[in-house]
């Protein structure tokens, strides 16, 4: 894939086992790739990396075979030996352009931001695109800031030329609020990750998603 690609998708999917009812993230990723969705975030922060190693592996074939682009949370080694098409990285990881200099040219890079001044920053930087949030409060994520509200998501909308996921505490009953301030695509996690029916849940998704964005052209 290369760098300069654009979300043809409005629903980034992220995997997180301790929500995902019993199940393990490789049976989660292939319910999600059998709902059709085209865009996977491996996050598992507490696994050892000989085990997350052998589960991004499956992932990375079954991702590979079904067209789905690749990213791996934080571990840019692991993104690397995996062959994964990007890494998203915080705050307090390596610099983009450090991280840059180990992936090469084609590894697709994101990076978690929370105000304008982040969000600048990544575009100079070089990141192909960027996560604001998080929009709501949040117990997926242990560490999470406190919710950096919709001024910044339209901030993001209005100045910044890159693409951006909004995140953060989102869910089915509030993705118009976040649609109507401008996002582009919507990251899901436990909303997902703990339905009883992938698939099905996917699908309701996707439709209040378009719904969303028709109700925001007809104003």
């Amino acid at each position: 894939m290369e760098r300069n690609y654009r979300f043809q998708t409005n629903l980034y999917c992220i995997t997180a086992e301790e929500l995902s009812m019993g199940r393990s993230n490789i049976e989660v990723v292939k319910e999600m790739i059998a709902a059709g969705v085209t865009i996977i975030q491996y996050r598992e922060k507490d696994k050892a990396m000989k085990d997350k190693y052998s589960e991004c592996c499956i992932i990375r074939e079954m991702t590979k075979d079904a067209g789905v682009t690749f990213i791996v949370n934080d571990d840019i080694d692991l993104a690397m030996v995996v062959q994964a098409d990007g890494v998203h990285i915080g705050q307090d990881d390596l610099p983009i352009e450090k991280v840059r200099g180990l992936v090469g040219n084609k590894m697709i890079i994101g990076i978690s931001t929370h105000c304008p001044e982040e969000a600048q920053q990544a575009v100079l930087a070089g990141a192909d695109y960027i996560g604001v949030g998080p929009m709501f409060k949040t117990a997926t994520k242990k560490d999470a800031c406190d919710p950096v509200g919709f001024e910044y998501l339209e901030y993001v909308a209005q100045n910044i030329s890159i693409p951006s996921v909004a995140i953060g505490g989102i869910k089915i009953d509030n993705i118009p609020q976040v649609m109507k301030k401008g996002a582009q695509c919507v990251a899901i996690i436990s909303e997902i990750t703990a339905a009883n029916n992938i698939p099905e849940k996917i699908n309701q998704i996707r439709e209040v998603i378009k719904n969303s964005i028709v109700e925001e052209k007809k104003r």
